[in-house]
């Protein structure tokens, strides 16, 4: 690991190399055809709303009592499309509060970064910077009580208010010494929050940060790596972190050049999935090499009888190859990777060939052996990571897929399982997130019963606009935050 001075060095020739990258920015050519990631579907909102007449059709169960958050990147203003990163859009977060079998209201707010103040005309809001940026547009969830939006490689977490408010940028009570994770993962025993959290000035190692029930980072514990690599997910089990070493990893050239996402496909790292014991030391990681490939999201995950670790994972067979906008993958697949510790090999099996991403189970079966797993299918057409007109179940036991199909022009993105009470089976509850109709540019919160997935919706919130496609959306009941 670098020393305090090596990393005080590191920080200044950072800063000389981020000014020489802005000056390059300014003058990228303007590309001869639209910006995938700023049109169609990912067209961004250009102002903020609170909607309380909302139509429903069907009925909201009335067990569901909080709200249905979903966030992704909106740029502010009119961005540059030469220098326009799908990734790195300034955070928007959308909610519609569900209560008493009634969507009381819609709410859109972006995440108050400085630029998005200074361009709203208001003062910065509160909270210290993990150095220089501070955009935050990937995940958000509850814990500790709090809303908490989430990015990865840099930013600050930032805490929201009850109607999506920025409150402040919050290194969990100054518990965080470092950037944290889009991606972190709930405990159901502990509570615990587990992250693979990474930065882009520091090259040489990774971290595993676990933030407690009371909302304090309780460790950071460093793993050696090289290349920096950009670790977007993890996963759990009984006795390890799974950690994703993949080959996208930090491009200098591609900083230099200007363009804002300085990671890319680098097949000369190699890929390998860790084992870390999850209070381990760093150096007690096991790793096992895997053939090349890239992985955003991970299912689940479980160790079996005879010490073998399973995880189900959406891979890509390249990733940032190509386009300097955004994902570009056209080929993925949902697998499952059975890990053997002790020969430290990887057998990986297809569970499903058709492209799909964003796989989700019920996560209070996080880390233990699982039946149903559900994804979005992506469009084997273009390069700007749209999805079908339906919804993937998994039955993992039977080893079976059932569809739903949300009907022409009509496009789901993550949906998220919620268990109709703390003990109910895995299938009994509901599936949530939000459709996008094109023909009508609106935008539907559709509730399936998980138990009939085929079924027609139990009931369909509709917000009277298109919410541009994003990343993440969890549900936050009363009882979370």
């Amino acid at each position: 690991m670098t020393s305090a001075f090596e990393n005080g060095v590191r920080r200044a020739v950072t800063r000389c190399l981020l000014k020489v990258a802005e000056f390059n920015r300014k003058r990228l050519p303007v590309p001869a055809q639209p910006h995938n990631f700023l049109t169609g579907m990912h067209a961004p909102m250009d102002e903020e709303l609170t909607l309380e007449q909302l139509v429903v059709r069907g009925t909201i169960p009335p067990q569901l009592d909080g709200r249905y958050l979903r966030i992704g990147p909106n740029p502010i203003g009119t961005p540059n499309p030469a220098a326009h990163h799908w990734f790195n859009g300034d955070g928007m977060v959308h909610g519609v509060r569900l209560q008493g079998g009634q969507a009381r209201w819609y709410r859109n707010r972006w995440i108050r970064s400085n630029a998005v103040s200074a361009a709203l005309g208001e003062a910065p809001a509160p909270g210290p910077r993990n150095g220089r940026g501070d955009t935050v547009n990937t995940n958000v969830l509850g814990h500790a009580g709090k809303v908490w939006a989430l990015v990865e490689a840099g930013a600050f977490p930032v805490q929201l208010g009850g109607e999506l408010q920025t409150v402040a940028h919050d290194p969990f009570g100054g518990s965080l010494h470092g950037s944290f994770s889009a991606h972190p993962h709930r405990d159901p025993d502990t509570g615990e929050l587990h992250a693979i959290c990474y930065s882009s000035p520091v090259l040489d190692a990774i971290r595993h940060v676990v933030v407690d029930v009371q909302g304090q980072v309780r460790r950071e514990e460093p793993v050696a790596v090289r290349h920096g690599p950009s670790i977007h997910d993890c996963m759990l089990t009984r006795h390890y972190v799974l950690v994703f070493d993949l080959p996208v990893t930090f491009s200098l050239k591609t900083l230099l050049a200007g363009q804002p996402f300085p990671y890319v496909w680098n097949p000369a790292h190699g890929a390998r999935v860790g084992l870390l014991p999850r209070e381990g030391r760093g150096s007690d990681i096991v790793w096992c090499d895997v053939d090349p490939c890239y992985v955003f999201h991970a299912c689940n995950a479980f160790e079996t009888d005879d010490g073998k670790v399973v995880v189900d994972v959406a891979v890509h067979d390249t990733m940032f190859a190509q386009s300097v906008q955004g994902p570009d993958s056209n080929s993925s697949r949902f697998e499952r990777w059975t890990i053997t510790p002790t020969v430290r090999s990887v057998q990986r099996a297809v569970i499903d060939d058709h492209p799909q991403e964003f796989p989700r189970c019920d996560e209070r079966r996080l880390g233990k052996p699982y039946r149903y797993a559900y994804a979005v299918p992506l469009a084997e057409r273009g390069s700007a990571f749209g999805t079908e007109n339906h919804l993937i179940r998994h039955d993992l036991h039977r080893g079976t897929r059932a569809i739903h199909a949300f009907g022409v022009n009509r496009y789901p993105g993550e949906f998220v399982f919620v268990a109709r009470s703390a003990d109910a089976a895995e299938d009994d509850g509901w599936l949530m997130g939000f459709v996008i109709d094109m023909a009508t540019q609106t935008t539907d919160l559709v509730l399936l019963d998980a138990s009939d997935f085929e079924a027609p919706p139990v009931a369909v919130v509709t917000v009277p606009h298109r919410i541009p496609s994003g990343f993440h959306g969890n549900w936050v009941g009363v009882d979370k935050a």
